[in-house]
């Protein structure tokens, strides 16, 4: 196998880039793909081909959505059906985009070759840690759903336990009277008995 060496080397980069062969022209031309192409397919990136849907995701014609017309492998350009410019002399021409402003939002999979390359990409499957982590979230939901059932089972008993477990019959439980404090007896005052006064006899004292 072929080793490529990193050049930091701006005029070596140039020119690598423009007498590139055809192997490499096409992995350059790859753009992302849309969120919900990700989750469906299991792919980041691909190579756009002739046919693909694409939405414009950056420069001036930012939200512009269209099919793939031509894909220039030369220039590393594709041109859209509907994006097109007015000239001086009042003719329409293509205007060409860059695969890195783009997003892949369908793909065209009549092609059994492109449809090899995303099965063999989706085999090698995401980054270790999302793999993981997927790992983990359907462990705890087999978790959940574990303890569900136990708690399920546990309200619904057999019937030959219900008729063993009767419902205890509720006893009123008579209130205590409250108790009367004993009356202590009334003291009565005594008074102080008045003299008598002296029998009047007649006549006088």
């Amino acid at each position: 196998m072929q080793t490529t060496k990193t050049v930091k080397d701006p005029r070596k980069q140039r020119k690598r880039l423009y007498n590139a062969p055809a192997h490499i022209r096409h992995k350059l031309m790859a753009a992302p793909l849309a969120p919900e192409l990700i989750r469906s397919k299991g792919v980041k990136t691909l190579p756009v081909k002739k046919g693909d849907t694409v939405r414009v995701v950056r420069g001036d014609h930012l939200g512009f959505e269209g099919k793939i017309s031509r894909v220039d492998m030369k220039r590393y350009r594709i041109f859209l059906e509907g994006l097109t410019r007015e000239k001086v002399d009042g003719t329409n021409i293509f205007v060409s985009v860059h695969p890195s402003k783009i997003m892949i939002k369908n793909l065209k999979l009549d092609d059994k070759w492109r449809k090899a390359i995303v099965e063999r990409k989706k085999e090698l499957g995401l980054p270790k840690k999302v793999a993981k982590v997927a790992e983990r979230v359907a462990k705890k939901a087999k978790e959940e759903k574990a303890v569900v059932q136990e708690k399920t089972v546990k309200k619904t008993p057999k019937a030959t336990e219900k008729k063993a477990r009767k419902k205890p019959v509720a006893v009123k439980k008579k209130k205590d009277k409250p108790i009367k404090k004993e009356k202590k007896p009334k003291t009565v005052k005594k008074t102080k008995a008045k003299p008598k006064a002296p029998p009047k006899t007649k006549g006088g004292t």
